[in-house]
């Protein structure tokens, strides 16, 4: 017998459309990009005129990145107050192992696929030509040594506009000698931030009763800022199309440009999507045990504007409330979403490791297995150092190519795609700290009900101490009518008998005048 197949009816087709609406309108907003920037080229719009068709998407921008500081802060003191100090730091240590094996993975991906396909080769140097990228004095341990100092600012209002950087300054006729100064930059100091509001939130869970206003403060705060993002999402088709569209428009020599790097193109966006679609997918399954694709369809939102946007920070409101509707546990989504943002990078890995062998390939210069796997764990190491920001990787190759004595100039010749590669492999970063958060949820799946169990065990030991007091004090009064009609208040006093019947009778029987 053949199953019954589930019927199809208009109030189902209706009800669904009103589910998938924004999600409808969000990938229309996509595809239309893409065909409004690509027929629009044929004009050849002056400046100005594509100025204003990336204005929609500059102010929806501007309206993300605007939740970005007040989503952080509330939601990680919520998240830290909700679970106490051995929970945060047990999360802590799941969620920083994660996120360095999926970026170590990742660039592994990127290694395979790029010493399969081989997308470089000297005549592709021979037609871009030689790069203008200027050699930088960079370091890496000065880079993790940053890295501490934006962990624990000096000040935290400071971190709210500024970020540490060691900064190399030439000394005067001395060649290749440089003096390191401590110097700050324009830009959110993230990991500061993250960091202290870690900490706040730990403590207020051990202060209890007594911080339970405060605590209470800021899930308002929290509450607030959700719902003017999912405002702020119904604007997003427009947002998104004249972003992708203004940028579709603004890069030259399109047709050249792809003709000419094509290959490394495949090669870097082949091992985003096959990374996303079996790599995350298996790791999810294996942890989780549930359908991986399911989870995938959830995000699909953030994912288009994380790629319109090319930054997972921007992205992070929307990627709050996708990871909500998908049921992960908001104590965890809201303590590791934030640090995913600012230090998981697995997309990043990747594209450093392939363009960093491309380059070499293009040079012709030969690489062996310590080569390769230097590449890989500096790829890996710089990724986690890197920032949330749009086109962060290309500063941070120089570091692997220095470490493989290739040639740091040709970096320019990536820009001309850097646009849409950088979109492309933040839509891995963003869906690896999704991902993310539902293996630690359900890693702490066990310590986070017996936390609950205790909580409620508190909770009824709270209920009957209060009864008990109620019961033993008796604070109410009632009026008392006299002979003469005035009404008297006497105070009410509710005894309570904690005597047995075996000690009554032990007392009548050594005291008769009781009895």
């Amino acid at each position: 017998m053949k199953k019954n197949l589930p019927s199809i009816t208009m109030d189902g087709v209706k009800a669904w459309f009103r589910e998938n609406m924004l999600l409808l309108l969000t990938f229309t907003g996509v595809l239309s990009g893409f065909v409004l920037g690509t027929f629009l080229r044929a004009l050849e719009l002056s400046p100005e005129t594509i100025l204003l068709i990336a204005y929609p998407g500059e102010l929806f921008m501007r309206l993300l990145k605007l939740m970005i500081l007040p989503l952080i802060i509330a939601s990680l003191i919520t998240g830290a107050a909700g679970l106490n100090a051995k929970m945060n730091g047990m999360i802590a240590l799941r969620t920083i192992v994660f996120f360095i094996a999926t970026s170590l993975l990742s660039a592994c991906v990127g290694l395979v696929l790029v010493i399969a396909l081989h997308p470089g080769n000297p005549e592709t140097k021979t037609l871009l030509g030689s790069g203008t990228t200027i050699d930088k004095k960079i370091d890496i341990m000065d880079n993790f040594l940053d890295l501490g100092r934006n962990l624990i600012p000096d000040n935290l209002f400071k971190a709210a506009f500024q970020t540490a950087g060691t900064k190399y300054v030439p000394v005067p006729e001395k060649f290749e000698e440089f003096t390191k100064n401590l110097s700050y930059r324009s830009g959110t100091n993230t990991l500061g931030i993250i960091f202290f509001c870690l900490t706040f939130g730990t403590v207020l869970g051990s202060l209890g009763k007594k911080a339970q206003l405060v605590v209470e403060f800021f899930k308002i705060i929290d509450e607030a800022i959700m719902k003017m993002v999912n405002a702020i999402m119904w604007i997003s088709p427009i947002g998104i199309s004249s972003v992708i569209c203004a940028k579709i428009l603004g890069v030259a020599n399109l047709g050249s440009m792809m003709s000419q790097l094509g290959l490394f193109l495949i090669t870097v966006c082949s091992g985003i999507f096959i990374y996303q679609f079996t790599f995350l997918q298996a790791i999810y399954f294996i942890f989780v045990r549930k359908n991986p694709f399911k989870f995938w369809w959830g995000l699909f939102q953030a994912w288009m504007t994380a790629f319109a946007t090319a930054s997972t920070a921007a992205a992070l409101p929307i990627t709050f409330r996708c990871v909500e509707k998908n049921n992960v546990d908001p104590r965890i989504s809201k303590f590791v979403l934030p640090i995913g943002a600012t230090v998981n990078m697995d997309g990043t890995a990747l594209f450093v490791t392939v363009a960093s062998i491309f380059i070499a390939q293009m040079n012709d210069i030969p690489l062996n297995a310590g080569d390769y796997a230097t590449v890989v764990l500096t790829s890996t190491a710089a990724s986690i150092a890197s920032a949330s920001v749009p086109s962060a990787a290309l500063v941070l190759m120089l570091i692997v190519l220095q470490a493989i004595d290739a040639p740091v100039q040709d970096v320019s010749l990536l820009w001309a795609i850097d646009w849409f590669v950088d979109r492309c492999r933040t839509t891995n970063n963003m869906l690896g700290d999704a991902y993310g958060a539902a293996v630690v949820a359900a890693l702490s799946k066990k310590e986070l009900q017996a936390m609950d169990q205790l909580n409620e065990k508190n909770m009824e030991y709270e209920k009957q101490d209060i009864s008990e007091e109620e019961s033993l004090i008796g604070l109410s009064k009632s009026p008392s009518v006299t002979s003469n009609g005035s009404r008297v208040e006497v105070p009410e006093e509710i005894i309570v008998e904690n005597s047995t019947d075996e000690e009554d009778e032990e007392l009548t029987a050594l005291n008769p005048s009781l009895a």
